[in-house]
């Protein structure tokens, strides 16, 4: 028993793990709230229409920050006992994302109709929506930018901290917007949710004020600009090209099958996205610094057979567990009326139990600045998708998406595996070289 202690005490991972089960549990009891409102007071039909905007809001956010979230974790976890690298690197990336933040309001505020019959068709006017979003953007964009601070500063207590008080604040305004407003509620909720976050953060950067006077104008430097471009690539071309795809199939869906359908297929993907957001925060949160940090195959290989080791077993158990208990999550998130879902969990669990063993190891892509490996193998994996769930959804109906998910995640992991075979299983020399 004393050796299982002193393992946990000394294992950082576990410890991060454990603190940010409580984050998550907040956050996904908050999310079946919300889930369970949108589907008493909206319905599936609407669900399809959060889901539309939910993606288009995803990939704004990401482009106003110019994907840099990762970059900076990575270059502040290096540089955070350099003083002069660490200014040169929170002032290029608060005066590049504040411009293109800015760009992209303006951008978003002016043409609010337009992007309103792109995401919802001209039958249904959310502009007002859309121009709410616009004015909420920067203070996403402030607090991205706070969080990566405190991620590249490994303060994952503050940071679990302030995701709790966050996920509480949106959950409850998310709550009262449905009530008060149904369908426009729901999708005011969606646009403003993470930009509320920020008065949770304002508390923490306000009492942690050594980290402002690092930020000069003086400071800026075209240098971390190139060096953060390719983070920055990497990052807007998954922010632009996923939510693109979701909407692709989503809308092949309502033409195909039916609006109600693709309700259900967005139920789905809200229950995945719940259950996923353990070990997609533990990536973010301990893995990306980890291997920011790492410059030797050896560490990266027991890092990434760690996680396997400690983690996945808790998630197959976990997804195992989801499976059997499906039709109780059904009628406790939704309503009856999203009874058809039940069939679409098999073949979305068993996808994204294949999408966590490949991307722990392909968040090395992101930690090494590998922009063609990145680009090529998210590429090949978002074109797969689309054509496999086209084909599929005609062959199977709306199942055919979530068939099409575990059949994309199967052939990416083979080329995951391929990419890093000899790092993650070829013999290590006596001088261990660098990855």
């Amino acid at each position: 028993m004393k050796r299982v202690l002193d393992y946990i005490n000394n294992n950082v991972l576990i410890k991060v793990a454990s603190l940010n089960s409580v984050s998550v549990v907040i956050k996904i009891i908050a999310g079946f709230l919300t889930s369970k409102f949108i589907a008493l007071f909206v319905g599936s039909e609407g669900m399809a229409l959060v889901g539309n905007l939910r993606n288009f809001v995803g990939s704004v956010q990401s482009i106003s920050i110019l994907g840099l979230y990762k970059g900076v974790v990575r270059y502040i976890a290096q540089f955070k006992n350099d003083t002069l690298q660490l200014s040169k690197t929170l002032s290029t990336v608060f005066y590049l994302g504040f411009t293109a933040t800015m760009l992209m309001s303006f951008l978003v505020y002016f043409n609010a109709d337009y992007i309103n019959d792109l995401i919802f068709k001209e039958y249904n006017n959310y502009a007002y929506v859309i121009k709410i979003f616009a004015i909420a953007l920067p203070f996403y964009a402030l607090n991205m930018f706070s969080f990566s601070i405190m991620n590249g500063f490994a303060k994952y207590k503050y940071l679990i901290i302030f995701n709790i008080f966050g996920q509480i604040l949106g959950a409850v305004i998310t709550i009262l917007l449905i009530w008060l407003e149904q369908i426009d509620g729901a999708l005011i909720a969606v646009v403003i949710a993470e930009s509320l976050i920020f008065l949770i953060t304002l508390v923490g950067i306000i009492n942690r004020k050594n980290f402002i006077p690092l930020i000069k104008a003086s400071n800026f430097s075209f240098g971390f600009v190139k060096k953060l471009s390719s983070y920055s690539g990497m990052a807007l071309f998954s922010a632009i090209i996923l939510p693109l795809i979701a909407i692709l199939i989503r809308s092949y869906i309502i033409d195909n099958v039916g609006l109600k359908e693709a309700g259900f297929w967005e139920a789905m993907n809200r229950v995945s996205k719940y259950y996923l957001l353990f070990v997609s925060t533990l990536l973010t949160m301990y893995i990306l610094p980890r291997f920011s940090e790492i410059d030797n195959i050896k560490e990266f290989r027991k890092e990434v057979f760690s996680f396997y080791k400690t983690i996945i077993p808790i998630f197959a158990l976990g997804l195992i567990a989801i499976y059997f208990l499906r039709h109780l999550i059904i009628q406790m998130v939704f309503t009856d009326e999203f009874k058809p879902v039940e069939e679409l969990f098999i073949w979305q669990l068993m996808g994204d139990f294949i999408k966590v063993l490949s991307i722990v190891i392909a968040y090395q892509f992101l930690a090494k600045r590998m922009f063609w490996h990145y680009i090529i193998t998210e590429a090949f994996s978002v074109v797969t998708l689309y054509y496999t769930s086209k084909y599929l959804i005609d062959e199977f109906g709306v199942v055919g998406a979530n068939m099409a998910h575990f059949v994309t995640y199967i052939m990416y992991y083979a080329i995951i595996l391929l990419i890093f075979y000899s790092s993650l299983f070829g013999v290590i020399p006596d001088k261990i070289e660098d990855q």
